[in-house]
């Protein structure tokens, strides 16, 4: 290996001529938590399901591990790979330990592994229930507990958070970093950002099946202009000067205008149009956006970064 757990070269699937991933070059370096984002049918699921070889190509290539992925190289790379994608998997008339030993026998697992599994995941005491009788929030434990008993080097994760209640996303978090650390690549997907924003050292955002940003979240942002905040006694004054202009917000410390996505002329142009209209401006300051505006901004027009 090279140092990549993942990478695909021109990956492209179609359906009845409709293109839903359109030559996607995959980067996802081994050891970290690659956070996978893209508006709904934007192609996420269906990336994921080709890289377990659940859905075949219409084109490109796939290498995961180190190993390309064929339909010969698949029966031996699968069981190095966790996976969970859309709803977590399981036998509602079975218990979750039921569930987990049909895992145990088909990769013939140890015992101590089922156990374990069940121990990260929080399940043990409930492991004799029926899965039928489990919340939403334990049957997607239970999908991971499936994913990680066979102890994988790689996870592929779909909206792992899913029907948690905020301290087990919080522990779902802290699960997914530990691993990380512990070498094991994680590729997950979610639609809450600021989950994806606190665990992702690497993101990866679709948008109509394009890649339109790959790469850390540090460059995400550098590449990114922060917002403008201008302080100023007369907002209203400068509303009427300045076009595109918004308000701040609660969020801000003082009475000024909001501007996106402007540099360093364009912001120097804005305050000399301001002095002009004699407009008072007490300060002026980039406010970092968040990822889900930066998201926001890079899905709604479909841009490049």
């Amino acid at each position: 290996m090279d140092g990549i757990a993942i990478r695909t070269n021109g990956l492209t699937k179609a359906f009845s001529g409709r293109t839903v991933v359109d030559k996607l070059d995959l980067v996802v370096p081994q050891g970290q938590v690659y956070g996978f984002l893209g508006p709904n049918g934007s192609g996420k699921s269906t990336t994921m399901k080709m890289l377990l070889g659940l859905t075949q190509p219409t084109a490109g290539d796939i290498v995961l591990l180190g190993e390309r992925l064929t339909r010969v190289t698949r029966p031996r790379l699968l069981p190095s790979i966790g996976s969970m994608i859309e709803a977590p998997p399981g036998y509602g008339h079975l218990t979750g330990r039921e569930n987990l030993r049909i895992v145990q026998h088909m990769l013939d697992l140890r015992t101590a592994q089922i156990d374990h599994a069940l121990a990260i995941v929080r399940l043990t005491e409930h492991q004799h229930r029926l899965v039928r009788n489990y919340s939403l929030g334990m049957k997607q434990r239970l999908g991971i507990a499936m994913a990680l008993a066979r102890d994988p080097a790689l996870l592929i994760l779909d909206e792992p958070t899913n029907g948690l209640d905020p301290a087990g996303i919080e522990e779902m978090r802290t699960l997914l970093l530990r691993l990380a650390q512990q070498g094991i690549t994680v590729m997950v997907s979610s639609h809450l950002l600021d989950e994806i924003d606190r665990m992702a050292s690497v993101l990866g955002i679709l948008s109509t099946g394009r890649m339109i940003f790959q790469g850390s979240r540090d460059d995400l942002f550098a590449r990114s202009a922060p917002d403008l905040v201008i302080e100023t006694p007369d907002p209203v004054a400068a509303l009427a000067a300045v076009a595109d202009a918004t308000p701040t917000g609660p969020a801000d410390e003082a009475v000024g205008i909001r501007l996106s996505g402007i540099g360093k002329d364009q912001t120097a142009a804005v305050v000399q149009r301001l002095v002009h209209a004699e407009v008072p401006v007490h300060q002026v300051r980039r406010v970092r956006r968040s990822l889900e505006e930066v998201f926001m901004d890079l899905t709604g027009r479909g841009g490049l970064l």
